[in-house]
């Protein structure tokens, strides 16, 4: 499978922050989001095929059981399953990170979705050649709804605006079975400057829904940078 970059770093979002975790970054995305923090797997996709037991081999190097496969899109790659079937039988916990698009029977112990809200569409990049696919793609109920019946999950929203919070419910009440506290929220931004500046409003919409506030703490500590 196609990888960027396998790393160990802390875990900076959702319910597992500040945990030690090795990370799994795959190549390609079936999206184009206008805010894409990682290019390298999207607008610009870099990276080398790795067969999994090379990929295995590396990630025994890390002390950590916690594995995180992110992306890009995780979901695009074939070998996937086979990979989560893997690591299972080496006792790893695995979360997936997915913008739940696309939904294959994985090996899986924390589901992370991202869906993508409308903030997120590149309405100016590349001249609006990517707004028909990625509109057309971006929210998959069925799949986010098959996760959520299937798996341990959790639902994550970037959010740029105190509006995007009625787009949030929107969402939310076309789907089953969410609890409120499993529903995490944090702010669009690539430096802790713009995090902060939105921390604020971001917390008190929280306090109203019963959402959770996640910080990223990835750009906190290290700024907006590989391999972290």
């Amino acid at each position: 499978m196609r990888i960027a970059e396998i790393f160990y770093s802390v875990q900076g979002e959702g319910r597992l922050i500040g945990l030690p975790s090795v990370f799994i970054r795959t190549s390609g995305c079936n999206l184009r989001c206008a805010w894409c923090d990682t290019p390298y797997t999207s607008w610009n996709p870099e990276g080398r095929n790795w067969s999994i037991d090379k990929i295995l081999r590396e990630v025994r190097k890390y002390p950590s059981r916690f594995v995180v496969i992110t992306g890009g899109e995780p979901f695009l790659a074939s070998e996937i399953e086979a990979l989560t079937r893997a690591l299972e039988k080496t006792g790893a916990h695995v979360t997936i990170e997915t913008a739940a698009t696309i939904f294959k029977p994985v090996a899986c112990d924390l589901l992370s979705m991202s869906p993508k809200l409308a903030n997120a569409t590149p309405w100016k990049r590349a001249k609006g050649k990517f707004v028909k696919m990625h509109e057309a793609r971006r929210l998959n109920f069925a799949v986010i709804q098959q996760f959520l019946d299937g798996y341990d999950c959790q639902l994550k929203f970037v959010t740029e605006q105190p509006q995007d919070f009625d787009e949030i419910c929107d969402l939310l009440a076309r789907l089953e079975n969410v609890e409120p506290s499993r529903v995490l929220i944090m702010a669009q931004g690539k430096t802790r400057r713009q995090i902060q500046s939105k921390a604020k409003w971001i917390v008190e919409s929280c306090r109203k829904y019963g959402f959770r506030y996640t910080p990223r703490l990835q750009i906190e500590l290290y700024g907006n940078r590989r391999g972290t």
